[in-house]
Parts: C-alpha cells; sequence; structure tokens
C-alpha cells in the first residue's frame, strides 16, 4: 500500500492521467450541482477551471523534477488562484439591494480551483476530502441554510421628508416602530427642493410585515411625503 501512494505521488504517464481524470470528474460533478440550479458557471466551467488549475500545478512539477529548474513548483500554480477571481467575478450579479447572485458559484469556481491544484500536486487525500466538503456545502448545507433563514428577510424602505427639522423625529420613529439598521439621510427622490430622503433596511421577522405596511405606516405621518420600497 505504502509502496502504491508512493508511487502515484511521482510525475509519470500513468500519475499524470489519473490526476487530470480525477480533475474532470471533480469538477464536473461540482458543476453539474451548479448548472442544475440554473447558474452561469456549469458543468464545462467547472471541469475546464478545475483541469486548468490540475494542469498548472503539474507543470511546475514537471519543470522542478524533469526539467531540473530550480524553482517552487507551486509558484505558477498559486497564480491561478487569484486569476479565477476574474473569472468568478462574471458569475456574480447583483439585482437589487438585496439580491446578489452567483456568489456560491464564484465560490465554488475558486474551491474547484484549489482541489484542482491539489491533484496537480499528488495531495490527492486533500482534494478528495476536499470536494466531499465542497459537495456537501453546495447541497446538503445549502438545505439547511434554507431551513435556518427561511422564516426572516429584510427590505429597504425609503421615506421622503418635508424638511431638514423632521429627519431626526422620522428617524427615531422608524426606530422605535420597526426593526431596522443602517438608516441613512439621502438626497430627494423627487428632486423637489427642501425635501430630504430617508434609506433604512427593515428586518422582517417571520414574514409580518410586508414594504407596502410599512410605507403606508409612514405616510401616515405628518413629515413624510411618500414612502415605497427601496430595491
Amino acid at each position: 500500500m505504502e509502496q502504491f501512494i508512493a508511487y502515484m505521488r511521482e510525475i509519470n504517464l500513468v500519475t499524470i492521467a489519473v490526476r487530470l481524470v480525477l480533475a474532470v470528474v471533480f469538477g464536473g460533478v461540482i458543476g453539474l450541482e451548479r448548472g442544475k440550479q440554473g447558474r452561469a458557471a456549469g458543468m464545462r466551467t467547472h471541469i475546464l477551471v478545475c483541469l486548468g488549475a490540475a494542469i498548472t500545478a503539474l507543470i511546475g512539477f514537471y519543470a522542478s523534477s524533469t526539467l531540473g529548474l530550480a524553482n517552487d513548483p507551486l509558484r505558477v500554480a498559486a497564480q491561478v488562484i487569484s486569476g479565477v477571481g476574474f473569472l468568478g467575478v462574471g458569475t456574480i450579479l447583483i439585482k437589487g439591494r438585496f439580491q446578489i447572485v452567483g456568489l456560491t458559484t464564484a465560490a465554488g469556481l475558486w474551491c474547484a480551483t484549489a482541489i484542482g491544484i491539489a491533484l496537480g500536486a499528488g495531495f490527492y487525500e486533500g482534494a478528495i476530502i476536499g470536494f466531499l466538503l465542497a459537495m456537501a456545502t453546495i447541497t446538503v448545507i445549502h438545505k439547511l441554510e434554507y431551513k435556518i433563514y427561511k422564516r426572516s428577510s429584510r427590505f429597504g424602505i425609503y421615506a421622503e421628508i418635508k424638511q431638514d427639522k423632521d429627519v431626526r423625529r422620522v428617524l427615531d420613529f422608524m426606530a422605535a416602530r420597526f426593526k431596522v439598521s443602517d438608516l441613512q439621510v439621502t438626497p430627494p427622490r423627487s428632486g423637489t427642493a427642501g425635501n430630504v430622503g430617508i434609506e433604512a433596511n427593515i428586518i422582517n421577522l417571520d414574514f409580518s410585515t410586508s414594504p407596502e405596511e410599512v410605507a403606508k405606516i409612514l405616510e401616515n405621518e405628518a413629515e413624510v411625503v411618500f414612502a415605497l420600497e427601496s430595491l
């Protein structure tokens, strides 16, 4: 067994093939789950990222052992970790104030890169364990996270005030009446001279309050011109 493990850590035709095939399999499985969720980066993208990372790591070890170059074999592979960030950014889309999609996919690409580097370096144990944990994170833990957070949400609210002197009273009213965070004063959206805008995040526990209800409550205040959900 020890001889087999030692052999698999060597750089030869068989071990190169094994590492690259595993990179395709691991990257493909992670990408398959993302593809089922309708994400931009699916199976092929994850395969190419993981495979490319593995090849990059192998190039470093090939240059160090076979060509006899005196350098850090993972020096080139280290640049892949930062470089793949540009690819990950392309999967992130901001749809609204609280609607950001693609973060898990971007993180999956980065994780697939690390798994590929581990395979290219012959670190099979880390690659396999990392792959299993990554799959558990985007499948099992995803469901657990949904159950934990499904009973609470948040939304943004915007209120326009008639005069500067009324801002403090309205801010105090919102803080006392609702569970709010990130209160801030902004320019008026209506463009009316003298008006002042207020934006806040409403913590909506158990979905007991809708944006429309909050807006109606605020509009009943004499100082408020109008209020609406802030996307």
